[in-house]
């Protein structure tokens, strides 16, 4: 590679779910523009793991990455929030960052730096050395527009937003009740709510931002977005959706799942996992499992020991207990035995199960990988949020979108199982099943179009890739 060859850099922050897509968007990059190399530069708590060596393993040539010195867990603030933990790995690491980046300019030119949202610090070193700075925002239009117009909401607001009386109206989208909003802005007091206000801020210093949504699904937010581009200071806003794992790092690992399935009839099976992260208290869990056996219905369950507290965000720690220890006496055996169900403890291969002709339905947290992978099978959902954007997320399924159904929380804030297994028949027997179903293979046919060869994802990247080009150090 020659000096003259543009070189993009990547900052993740710590957590898969959020380094996935972003390889995967720098994988689809390069295969069609292969004039670019692309490095990451990865901050970290800890050595790298093997999925995150694996990942690694499976790019082009023209992908590298350098992971940097991991962070001392003793150097951040005790009992903070994961997403400000997930901050603070970066903040720690801008020193390192500094060095690497300092290293690649003498021998590359380096055109821009792409961080993911929850490194947007980075931009401050991508600035020492003038360096173009971008955002991904690896969620929704939805809520990268929410994201983009905070700033102005928190100067108006004098509440909690779970305490207003009136929907949230954010450009472009459904009106949104303020309990649905991301967790992080509902206490206007903690250190979440400010971390997320100086996250909503920075956006609007980047140079553009990539987001992994398209046109056709989320069609009046991604315009309004891009009326805003340069009328009241949005970035220029680049929807290159959906970009996906094309398959599991470890299918061997899952190969019961895939066989339990073949045996099964088509659209039958409804899969049940809340994310790499997603825990439920030890009471949702039996109400759940309950629910599925009552449904009368196939399952698959990539189960997760229950959090003794709530449901919760796992990504930075590590569950040792076996999760088939928490369920209901006998129930595994029951349903596995009736041929009803299949158990498995933490991991399922996700994709494969989507894409299998057996699954009918997929009972999801709303995490959006996992909402875009269900697009790109065409999979209806059953919207269970837990944390995060999850609800916001499950506001646009549900409402916006009408792909999803979503089970009623009793005043203890669970899902009794009657309704559990209410809403699972319904996804799979019903009309308005039906209804939903149709409508997410509508969704699914416009994913695919975008993807072409001149879809609109394909064409954003190309004015990326173009901009880029035209970019040279000062």
């Amino acid at each position: 590679m020659d000096h003259k060859t543009p070189r993009i850099v990547i900052v993740p922050s710590p957590g898969i779910s959020h380094l996935i897509p972003l390889v995967e968007f720098a994988k689809r990059f390069v295969s069609l523009h292969h004039e670019f190399y692309v490095t990451f530069i990865v901050p970290t708590l800890g050595p790298p793991s093997n999925t995150m060596k694996s990942i690694f393993e499976a790019v082009a040539p023209t992908i590298d990455s350098i992971v940097l010195p991991q962070v001392n867990l003793e150097d951040l603030p005790p009992h903070i929030p994961a997403a400000v933990q997930i901050q603070l790995t970066v903040t720690h690491s801008l020193s390192s960052l500094r060095n690497v980046l300092k290293s690649l300019i003498s021998t590359s030119n380096l055109v821009a730096l792409v961080a993911d949202l929850f490194a947007s610090i980075a931009h401050d070193v991508a600035n020492e050395f003038y360096i173009s700075p971008f955002i991904f925002f690896p969620s929704s239009a939805m809520g990268l527009s929410f994201c983009l117009y905070f700033p102005k909401m928190d100067e108006t607001l004098t509440c909690n937003f779970g305490e207003l009386q009136e929907p949230v109206k954010i450009p472009g989208c459904i009106p949104i009740h303020g309990s649905d909003l991301p967790n992080p802005v509902q206490d206007r007091s903690s250190e979440a709510y400010k971390s997320f206000l100086r996250l909503s801020k920075r956006l609007h210093l980047a140079d553009g931002i990539v987001v992994n949504s398209f046109m056709d699904m989320e069609p009046d937010v991604i315009k309004a977005l891009q009326e805003e581009d340069g009328g009241t200071g949005n970035p220029p806003i680049y929807p290159v959706g959906p970009i996906i794992q094309n398959g599991s790092s470890s299918v061997v690992d899952g190969s019961e799942c895939l066989k339990w399935l073949d045996n099964q009839p088509p659209k039958s099976v409804v899969y049940v996992s809340f994310g790499s992260g997603g825990t439920l208290s030890f009471d949702q869990v039996n109400e759940l499992a309950l629910g599925l056996e009552l449904s009368g219905q196939r399952f698959l369950w990539a189960v997760r020991a229950p959090d003794n507290k709530s449901a919760n965000a796992g990504y930075l720690s590590v569950q040792n207990e076996d999760p088939l220890n928490f369920l209901p006496l006998g129930f595994v055996e029951r349903t596995k035995g009736k041929g009803q169900g299949l158990v498995v403890p933490n991991w399922a291969p996700q994709v494969e199960v989507l894409s299998h002709n057996s699954t009918g339905g997929f009972l999801t947290h709303c995490g959006w990988n996992s909402t875009l992978e269900s697009v790109m099978h065409g999979v209806p959902l059953i919207a269970w949020p837990l944390f995060a954007e999850q609800k916001m997320n499950a506001v646009m399924l549900c409402d916006g979108l009408k792909v999803a159904l979503r089970p009623k929380v009793n005043e203890k804030g669970l899902v009794e199982k009657e309704e559990v297994g209410k809403v699972v028949k319904d996804l799979l027997e019903s009309e308005e099943g039906e209804r939903i179903r149709n409508r997410m293979k509508d969704i699914k046919d416009a994913a695919t179009n975008v993807l072409s060869e001149n879809g609109s994802s394909t064409n954003a990247l190309s004015e990326l890739a173009l901009r880029w080009k035209n970019m040279r150090l000062a």
